[in-house]
């Protein structure tokens, strides 16, 4: 079975905006794959964040 992906990409990571991006595509049909976040060295503060969606992929 194929699969699709989906990347949303935010440098807001604070609770209430990855809140509306995985209450947006969990509604939409996507599952949630992974939550990576990209750390600065100067701060214990993730400056961005990459949520990983997917769904079966339909056949074109």
């Amino acid at each position: 079975m194929a699969v699709e992906y989906k990347v949303i990409e935010t440098s807001d990571v604070s609770a209430e905006t990855l809140e509306e991006i995985l209450n947006e595509w969990t509604l939409a049909g996507w599952t949630l794959d992974t939550m990576q976040f990209a750390m600065r060295d100067s701060s214990k503060r993730p400056a961005m964040a990459f949520v990983t969606f997917t769904r079966p992929a339909t056949d074109s």
